[in-house]
């Protein structure tokens, strides 16, 4: 006698693709609340892409700090320019890199701007008194 144990036949596909989508969702809400209280930058996550982020619109990522909304948003993706749709994975390395450098000049103290006028760059306001050391943002 020859006793085998019945093999499952595998879930249909359907079923894995529900189970997959789940995985990725849950993955990428974590993500963003991780980015929300600011245990990552989402610098970092923009040069690393990782897989949960990997088919994220950039705009969903960058909305996910606080104090960022769809304007400011808008306004910033506009300076580079990258559409709010285009996912993490599909950013160029010049696009990563760009991002990035404008991501993390707002957090080294200055202020990114959406401006127009302020070309991108972090504002410095002027200082009016004599005994304060010159900004280090004038030339």
């Amino acid at each position: 006698m020859n006793a085998t144990a019945p093999i499952a036949p595998p879930p249909p596909q359907h079923m894995r693709a529900l189970a997959r989508a789940n995985q990725v969702r849950l993955a990428r809400a974590e993500l963003k609340r991780r980015v929300a209280v600011e245990k990552i930058e989402v610098a970092d996550v923009i040069l690393e892409c990782p897989w949960e982020a990997h088919s994220m619109a950039v705009a969903e990522l960058l909305m996910s700090q606080r104090r960022w909304g769809q304007t400011r948003c808008h306004k910033l993706l506009a300076r580079l320019p990258l559409s709010e749709k285009k996912t993490v994975g599909s950013m160029t390395d010049r696009q990563r890199r760009a991002l990035a450098a404008m991501l993390t000049s707002a957090d080294r103290g200055g202020a990114w701007s959406a401006h127009p006028a302020s070309n991108g760059q972090p504002v410095c306001l002027p200082t009016n008194s004599s005994w304060l050391p010159r900004s280090p943002c004038s030339r």
